[in-house]
């Protein structure tokens, strides 16, 4: 008798001599010899009868940049991206999380893509979803010194359009709908509001259920326009001590402050929110501790990119040049990996930028 691995017993044929056990490879060849015509018969049989409108649901649940790789496969495949089935679809099944895209002063021409789910980066020179253009009409006014841009939507759907606000410091503003396709100079600000306006132009402007909020400074605070009634509103809120390359972010409805904290020679990057009731920040979260050493005693320069409650920070110093992402739902801080361009021979930092929800039926 011979004992099993599982503790029973096997009684064994007299003067029979175990039966010799094959190598691991031989067996397995063995049975992928046996499967593999089956197999590749039933996946014929599959395809040939998969109902096409079923075909566009499991793709439209895939990631995104997955569309793009598909393209090449065959015609059919193609297509799809170019189908208002397979559009709508899509849009039923929204991204995790936006993307980042991002240009630096090296390189104005074109643009880099980053996504945060598959931790690479695109290169494009135009819309990396549906590859179109717009080119706006021109503005009644047609130079302005510094402008800030902000954009809302017209509603929660791509498809009913959007509008974009231009104002500059002096307090002239212009509003482009995209419905009408024409540009309106709605009327002054009011006389509340100090002017020049000293916007931060290094900051994004934010945009909250119509809303779009702007950064200043003297008096330090926000400045906020509504899309919709046209009403301007100013909010006086003390900055924190030692801030520096502040930026206004959002996540679930709340304004969030990104900056960097300098105090002597050390540095470190800090998230406050803003309280609605006091119009005071509250800090809620600062970069890891041993990350900030890496800071000590350089004069480090910041740009960040927010939307939906996911940043991508840009630091960089003459010793340094990093990029970091902040989930500030989860808390989470991340090292993006480095953003090099094709036939480029250094890493870039970032200039500027926007986060955006890569949408298929987003239309200009």
């Amino acid at each position: 008798m011979a004992a099993g691995k599982s503790g029973s017993f096997k009684m064994l044929e007299p003067g029979k001599p175990p039966a010799s056990k094959k190598p691991r490879k031989e067996r397995n060849r063995g049975k992928s010899l046996g499967t593999t015509s089956s197999t590749e018969v039933m996946q014929q049989e599959l395809w040939k009868e998969f109902p096409e409108d079923l075909f566009e649901a499991v793709i439209a649940r895939l990631p995104i940049a997955t569309f793009f790789r598909f393209r090449s496969v065959c015609q059919k495949w193609n297509s799809l991206l170019d189908s208002q089935s397979f559009s709508e679809l899509c849009s039923q099944f929204p991204q995790a999380n936006p993307w980042f895209y991002t240009i630096t002063h090296e390189n104005v021409n074109s643009g880099a893509m980053y996504d945060p789910s598959l931790k690479k980066w695109n290169f494009y020179v135009c819309n990396p979803l549906t590859q179109f253009f717009k080119e706006l009409p021109p503005r009644s006014v047609r130079v302005w010194s510094r402008v800030a841009v902000g954009m809302t939507l017209n509603g929660s759907a791509a498809s009913g359009g959007y509008k974009i606000l231009w104002v500059c410091c002096d307090g002239e503003y212009e509003v482009y709908d995209s419905l009408k396709n024409s540009w309106t100079r709605p009327g002054s600000m009011p006389s509340f509001i100090k002017l020049p306006l000293s916007l931060n132009f290094r900051s994004q402007a934010v945009s909250l259920g119509g809303t779009l909020y702007f950064m200043r400074s003297d008096p330090d605070g926000i400045v906020s326009y509504n899309m919709v009634t046209g009403v301007w509103k100013q909010f006086v809120v003390p900055a924190p001590l030692h801030l520096s390359d502040p930026t206004l972010a959002e996540c679930g409805g709340q304004i969030m402050l990104v900056g960097l904290l300098t105090k002597n020679a050390a540095t470190c990057v800090c998230i406050w929110e803003l309280q609605k009731m006091t119009l005071l920040w509250k800090e809620v979260d600062r970069m890891p501790n041993i990350w900030c050493l890496d800071f000590y005693g350089k004069h480090v320069r910041m740009t960040c990119l927010g939307n939906t409650g996911l940043l991508m920070l840009s630091l960089r110093s003459k010793q340094m040049n990093r990029l970091v992402s902040y989930n500030v739902v989860s808390r989470e801080w991340l090292k993006v990996p480095g953003c090099l361009v094709p036939r480029g021979k250094k890493r870039q930092w970032i200039a500027c930028g926007t986060a955006f929800n890569p949408c298929l039926t987003a239309t200009a």
